[in-house]
């Protein structure tokens, strides 16, 4: 048996946003899974970091809240799968919308590809900015918004974007559209890394060996 003095603990920064399943702890120092910490932050909290240096990006978009006197049309609404992170698009139809084989996709979202549109960020609105997101930049492996960066929440792990230094790559399967027509305008238009795929896809839409327009096409195959 561990005793409490025997286990040196350390305290978790909010900023790191460990899973709370795997680093949750009782008196005995031990992981316990159905005790997880609390990490997500407060709002008063959410309010002070905007004041600093280093979180000063949670005032600009898409993390900026809105005031009550501004208007924001709501084209599309989503949400994660608990429900804590939740946005909204001011833009019907996305810039581009493709289905991405590159290996960070699959990894990452544990699938074979990954869907998804390109949005400025201007036009997504998160319901309570920052609060409750979690960040990973893969480039750099550390868990701080860091572009380009993904984000999650930090509740459920669900993915909800990935954001670029002038775009967001959002994630549309977890849009709650609202007619069939709504989700058309999301239909992908091409497949991008598809030299990495792990399953062929025969479906007549321009297959890019890497990035599109700067890499070579990929025939379907027969």
């Amino acid at each position: 048996m561990v005793s409490e003095t025997s286990v040196k603990k350390r305290k978790i920064p909010a900023d790191e946003h460990y899973n709370e399943e795997h680093h949750a702890t009782s008196k005995d120092g031990l992981a316990h899974p159905n005790k997880a910490h609390n990490t997500v932050r407060t709002h008063e909290e959410e309010e002070k970091l905007k004041t600093t240096e280093e979180g000063s990006w949670r005032n600009n978009p898409p993390y900026r809240t809105h005031d009550e006197n501004e208007t924001c049309e709501k084209k599309h609404t989503a949400q994660c799968k608990c429900g804590r992170i939740k946005y909204w698009l001011s833009r019907e139809k996305p810039l581009a919308s493709k289905f991405c084989h590159c290996k960070d996709c699959q990894s990452l979202h544990g699938a074979p590809f990954q869907w998804a549109a390109v949005f400025e960020k201007n036009d997504l609105h998160f319901e309570n900015g920052a609060k409750g997101l979690a960040f990973y930049s893969s480039e750099k492996n550390h868990t701080h918004h860091d572009l380009p960066c993904k984000v999650s929440c930090s509740y459920c792990h669900a993915p909800i974007l990935d954001e670029g230094r002038n775009m967001v790559l959002i994630f549309p399967a977890i849009i709650k559209f609202v007619s069939p027509e709504a989700k058309k305008a999301f239909d992908p238009t091409m497949h991008i890394f598809y030299s990495r795929r792990v399953v062929d896809i025969k479906d007549g839409k321009p297959k890019w060996s890497e990035l599109d327009k700067q890499s070579e096409l990929i025939k379907d195959v027969d």
